[in-house]
């Protein structure tokens, strides 16, 4: 599973160690700073609390993962791994 992901983003095992820490941090950093957010406007975890959760999980993720990949030297691959996905979603080539 690792040489597949290492071949595809063509970097080496270390790079790679760091890229998936960088996703873990990203992805936890995230998480939790929806949940701080979101708890400021309510406590009272509803249905509508949990939409709005998962819409500003999705809406930050990008930031938060950019955030926490400079530190560990990643920075230019998750800038293009965002921008790919940006350009899938918006569907241009």
């Amino acid at each position: 599973m690792f040489k597949k992901l290492q071949e595809r983003w063509k970097v080496n095992i270390w790079n790679l160690l760091l890229i998936l820490l960088t996703f873990a941090l990203g992805g936890s950093a995230c998480g939790k700073l929806s949940g701080i957010l979101l708890n400021l406007w309510s406590n009272d975890k509803t249905f509508i609390w949990w939409v709005l959760y998962i819409v500003l999980v999705t809406i930050l993720w990008p930031f938060c993962v950019l955030i926490i990949s400079i530190p560990l030297g990643q920075f230019s691959f998750f800038k293009n791994y965002i921008q790919r996905i940006a350009k899938k979603i918006v569907g241009k080539k």
